[in-house]
């Protein structure tokens, strides 16, 4: 609205000029409205990133989202540089930047930029976060970029027009560079503009700049743009951050519009977590996660946003009757099978430069056609589209291995949290010793006669007493079945898996990773999820983004059955306080439920001891 009183403005000055005598007065008005554009702009600008890819194969744009150098591109902008790319910014600096993550389906990386001097830099310009959900057609909307790699001064390229439409679905090449719910845009986009940032008319962050459509016979923007929405991006930060490389949610049926409107099942797999919770053919979707939807378009479009393993709500209509519930989304591709397609979809990566031979003394400098001589091998090139060695400071935040774009960053991810967790261990007495301990819980059932309820937990062997009901588990194969059986002794498999993970930590515990951000019970914020596997089990432990707590402890025995969840409730936000309660869940439904009184580390010789 701004922008569109601006340039009306404009016109009418340019009349005024033409027949008045003297100087003309520009109102007030006007002059606020075109220096909010020009401080949404100066507010923007900093946050952007040109990246050029080493050896000159490439770039693209990006822009900043973290202090601490996190930034967010295109994978298609990273992919020809792999782990290694250059990036500058408008401070006219260029910095050494690390792959971190990448989700090669919604067509988004997370790469981190490193400080001049190879070490940590807090103190980036950081874009600020608007809603793409709020957008509508004919808001008016800046892109800032490298269009065509211009920027060899930092300088990025700044454009302006309207968002043409929003909600838009791009189907994938394949199932990789799939766009969904994404911003339409006429503001120029152009090669090099992917991975940019688009903001709205007051500087803020809209999405991320992506696909164009180009005239046919060259690359020539014909003003409709994509840009992947920001709330799509928001969904990923977590499992970027993690390193790993990421896949995109399915439902596990097939929809499609019914010719009277709504959305109906004509497919669901059996195994799938939808059907366990009573989806099923014929049913009508009715909501994804809050979302009303309407047409099958309509649920692509919300599905593409969510990474795989998400836990969100739905309602839908079966019999005449609408059911709200919670559903596990699956992964569109196998495990080795999104590494294969994103592998046939990589380019070939940038061609070495081939050194110069040397000129003679009457030849130095620039040769005819104005290039200039290639760097020495050991040297840093002065321009940031050089070939050079990947610098130490890139090499210490670079682990390569299967299944991860960057194993470094997980690693640390698994380190914060176990220091955390340990750090909440409950405050209380325990053997000075360095002796394994074991826990005791006492406590009674919330609900109903508030049963007599005693834990304990070792190493050698767990014991469950509920009421008059006596249970002995020995083995991890009587923790499966218990798991498997949706048994009240599942409280033991969580009880377990967290007292191990304490003592272990990650790296001894079993296969340890970092999995991102996901919702809890279908709720945000996201918590933090570190997955472990020890043998057929796999845990998942969730904690608070903010406090750190550990607020769930799911064990999962079979992938397709309702895991055992273990919620941990405390009465107040302090993270350290002892549990309240134990509440154990399968599905929506909670089986058990557990007052605590007291819990208790005791050295296992003396748990020893009494049984004896």
């Amino acid at each position: 609205m701004i922008a569109r009183c601006v340039a009306s403005a404009m016109t009418l000055i340019a009349c005024i000029v033409t027949h008045a005598e003297g100087p003309v007065q520009i109102p007030a008005s006007l002059q606020a409205a075109e220096q909010s554009r020009i401080d949404a702009i100066a507010r923007a600008m900093p946050s952007a990133v040109c990246v050029f890819v080493p050896g000159g194969g490439g770039g693209g744009s990006g822009m900043l989202i973290s202090p601490d150098g996190f930034a967010l591109t295109n994978f298609h902008v990273t992919s020809p540089a792999g782990t290694f790319m250059r990036c500058g910014l408008s401070d006219g600096n260029v910095y050494d930047a690390v792959i971190v993550g990448i989700d090669p389906v919604g067509d988004l990386a997370m790469i981190r930029l490193i400080g001049l001097d190879g070490k940590t830099k807090n103190d980036f310009p950081v874009a600020t976060f608007g809603s793409s959900r709020t957008a509508q057609p004919g808001d008016w909307c800046m892109v800032i970029g490298n269009p065509f790699l211009l920027a060899t001064n930092l300088q990025p390229t700044v454009t302006y027009g309207i968002l043409s439409g929003v909600g838009r679905y791009q189907y994938p090449s394949g199932t990789l560079l799939e766009y969904g719910d994404c911003l339409q845009t006429d503001a120029s986009i152009n090669p090099g503009n992917s991975g940019g940032p688009i903001y709205d008319a007051e500087g803020k962050l809209l999405g991320i700049v992506g696909r164009c459509s180009f005239e046919k016979r060259g690359r020539v923007n014909v003003g409709v743009g994509y840009a992947i929405s920001i709330n799509q991006a928001e969904n990923f930060l977590g499992v970027l951050r993690s390193g790993r490389i990421v896949d995109h949610a399915t439902l596990g049926a097939t929809v499609a519009t019914d010719p009277d409107g709504g959305v109906r099942v004509t497919n669901i797999l059996e195994s799938s977590d939808a059907y366990r919770r009573g989806l099923r053919y014929g049913a009508e979707i009715l909501e994804i996660d809050g979302r009303v939807v309407q047409t099958a378009n309509d649920l692509q479009n919300v599905l593409a946003t969510f990474p795989a393993g998400w836990r969100i709500p739905i309602r839908f209509r079966i019999d005449g009757n609408s059911r709200d519930t919670l559903v596990r989304l699956a992964s569109v591709h196998g495990p080795d099978e999104l590494l294969e397609k994103m592998a046939g979809a990589l380019p070939p990566p940038p061609p070495r430069e081939e050194p110069k031979p040397e000129d003679n003394e009457d030849n130095e400098g620039d040769d005819s056609d104005g290039e200039q001589e290639s760097a020495p091998e050991d040297q840093e090139p002065d321009s940031p589209h050089g070939k050079s060695p990947i610098p130490k400071s890139v090499t210490d935040q670079l682990i390569e291995r299967k299944g991860y774009a960057n194993y470094h960053f997980n690693e640390r991810e698994q380190d914060d949290f176990i220091a955390e967790v340990r750090n909440q261990y409950p405050a209380q007495e325990s053997s000075e010793s360095n002796e394994p301990t074991g826990w005791i819980i006492e406590g009674e059932t919330a609900d109903g006669d508030a049963s007599p309820v005693m834990i304990r937990v070792t190493s050698g062997k767990m014991a469950m007493i509920v009421g008059e009901r006596p249970v002995q588990i020995e083995t991890k194969g009587e923790l499966y079945e218990a798991v498997t059986r949706r048994s009240p002794v599942g409280m033991l498999a969580a009880l377990d898996a967290w007292r191990r993970m304490l003592a272990t930590g990650p790296k001894q515990f079993g296969e340890t990773f970092y999995w991102g951000t996901m919702p809890l019970g279908g709720q945000r914020p996201l918590r933090d999820c570190v997955v472990g596997i020890d043998g057929e089990m796999e845990t998942r432990w969730l904690s608070h983004p903010d406090s750190h707590a550990l607020e769930a402890v799911e064990v999962f025995a079979d992938r397709d059955e309702d895991p055992a969840e273990l919620w941990l409730l405390r009465d107040g936000a302090d993270a350290k306080a002892m549990p309240t309660f134990l509440d154990l869940r399968y599905g929506t439904e909670s089986l058990l439920k557990v007052k605590v009184k007291s819990w208790k580390l005791v050295p296992e010789s003396e748990l020893d001891a009494e049984n004896q």
